[in-house]
């Protein structure tokens, strides 16, 4: 009886099937942890466009306390980085009001600055979302200034 048992316990191991059982088992859950990832990442998206408009609004705020006006269309948010040489150019002006060059929204599309801005506002800071265009849904929809 003794040869019997160990003979038996020479050949255990994992067979065929319950290797591929595994394999499946860990596919399955490298691909839902993926899938959570790519919902997070439009989430951390909207989040850093939101936050750039933010960051933004109060460069704008300091640049019309020094200058007694906000940038105009033409000058765009690149007035917060160097002194506008497009008329009106304020002698108040001592930015720059922020660190680099306005960067593209997180899906990679320039942000659209506009004086007078929507809703009685004075100036309006838009992303279009991951479509680039106007309107959408989800990760489609505006990211605005003046929805913020």
């Amino acid at each position: 009886m003794r040869t019997s048992c160990r003979k038996a316990d020479s050949q255990a191991g994992w067979t065929l099937i319950e290797t591929l059982i595994v394999i499946a088992i860990v596919m399955v859950l490298t691909a839902t942890v993926g899938f959570m990832a790519v919902g997070s990442l439009e989430k951390a998206r909207i989040a850093g466009a939101r936050a750039q408009i933010d960051s933004f609004c109060v460069a704008l705020e300091s640049y019309y306390i020094d200058c007694g006006n906000y940038p105009t269309s033409e000058q765009g948010l690149s007035a917060l980085r160097k002194k506008p040489e497009v008329e009106p150019v304020s002698d108040g002006w001592s930015g720059p009001y922020v660190y680099k060059d306005a960067p593209k929204d997180p899906w990679g599309h320039e942000y659209e600055y506009t004086v007078p801005g929507a809703d009685g506002n004075p100036y309006g800071i838009r992303s279009f979302g991951a479509d680039g265009r106007d309107g959408g849904e989800g990760k489609n929809a505006d990211i605005t200034s003046w929805e913020n």
